[in-house]
């Protein structure tokens, strides 16, 4: 970890809110940050080279999916993630747990169905996998054993297992192994699932020193909506020697900010605080302003997708009617290639034609308006007006 460092900028007088910058092995991140997310090793429909142009300083890619595909140890021949997927910039992998537990570990109590920060996501598009009618993955003291959404192979994770594969992928910043659950499960159950998580967390960073190297492992606080258990998860992880901390995302979206907030409190100041699936502008702002200083999600580049725009004061869908002539940009005041450069007649006609386009110039639009959110709210910080 010698390659690592975070320092503390500047705190807010009237909130948790701090701005700070986090070394890397490549590269700097100034925080607060959005992290775009490149699950496949790609943020879909855009280059690395948009991607950086757009002021995203670090890229989050996805454990679970490239063990299954292409193979953790081909990217680690081909010198590891940021090489393999020409990204200059600083990286981090998560530990493969969500998505896991997502094909149905202890379903109907603590599993997961494709929840984001609480609230079940809506949208038009196929996820990466579909809800599965029966369990596809088992979970038990150990780990999670479970089967491929690709070809129905069976797998099985353990924390060991995922610290390795996130050491053959070579991000900079890597995840401990945890039990993410529902935010619907039941107070037992959160609890059941908390007290594994800390067992898992513990021997993730077993395995993680064991193997050396570069990287920084963060461990994951979880505990769901519930006070107590949040507060004893903060605490029984700040206490391992873990370089930073992740907040698992297992809250209603209402409570958010709050259960933010009392893990924040625990958590030592001097390490970085990642809040994991969090994409909304609001959820962002109220992360930022209990003390979260990076955040990683799908939903800009999901929403772009689909046709719907990241705007001032809300959301814009282009396939409504009243946009197919409507030859202003998607939003005057937006300084991103697109707003620059097409109108919203342009995007409407592109996403009626099913052109490949549509989906790279509404994803350009959506993560430059979010990321730069973030980074005007660091300025404010920085300038005593958040």
């Amino acid at each position: 970890m010698q390659n690592f460092k975070f320092t503390v900028q500047k705190k807010s007088k009237t909130s948790l809110a701090r701005a700070g910058f986090l070394e890397t092995l490549h590269g700097v991140i100034e925080t607060p940050a959005f992290v775009a997310v490149g699950t496949k090793a790609t943020v879909k429909a855009l280059t690395p080279e948009m991607v950086a142009s757009l002021g995203v300083s670090v890229v989050l890619a996805n454990t679970y999916h490239l063990y299954l595909q292409p193979g953790d140890e081909l990217i680690k021949e081909a010198n590891g993630l940021s090489s393999f997927m020409n990204w200059p910039g600083p990286t981090m992998t998560d530990s493969g747990g969500f998505q896991i537990f997502s094909l149905g570990a202890a379903y109907g109590e603590g599993g997961v169905s494709k929840f984001v920060g609480g609230k079940k996501e809506a949208t038009k598009e196929k996820s990466d996998y579909e809800k599965p009618t029966v369990k596809l993955a088992k979970i038990d003291e150990e780990g999670v054993t479970f089967q491929s959404h690709l070809d129905g192979s069976f797998h099985r994770f353990t924390p060991e297992r995922s610290i390795q594969i996130q050491h053959n992928l070579g991000a900079d910043i890597i995840f401990a192994f945890d039990e993410c659950t529902s935010p619907l499960a039941s107070y037992d159950y959160q609890n059941i699932a908390m007290e594994r998580t800390h067992r898992w967390a513990k021997r993730s960073l077993d395995e993680h020193q064991r193997l050396g190297g570069n990287q920084s492992l963060f461990g994951i606080v979880q505990g769901g909506r519930h006070r107590d258990l949040r507060e004893k998860s903060a605490q029984v992880i700040s206490q391992m020697d873990f370089a930073g901390f992740g907040i698992g995302g297992s809250f209603n979206k209402k409570d958010m900010g709050t259960a933010v907030s009392w893990v924040n409190q625990i958590l030592p100041e001097a390490k970085p605080r990642h809040l994991l699936g969090i994409g909304e502008p609001e959820d962002i702002v109220a992360g930022i302003k209990n003390g979260a200083d990076t955040f990683d999600c799908v939903t800009p580049t999901r929403m772009a997708r689909n046709g719907t725009l990241m705007v001032r004061g809300g959301r814009l869908n282009i396939l409504n009617a009243a946009y197919r002539q409507d030859l202003r940009p998607i939003e005057k005041s937006c300084g991103c290639y697109t707003c620059q450069n097409y109108s919203r007649a342009y995007l409407a006609h592109l996403f009626r034609a099913k052109e490949m386009l549509a989906a790279t110039l509404a994803s350009i639009h959506n993560l430059y308006y979010l990321v730069n959110l973030v980074k005007e709210i660091r300025r404010g910080i920085l300038n005593d007006q958040f």
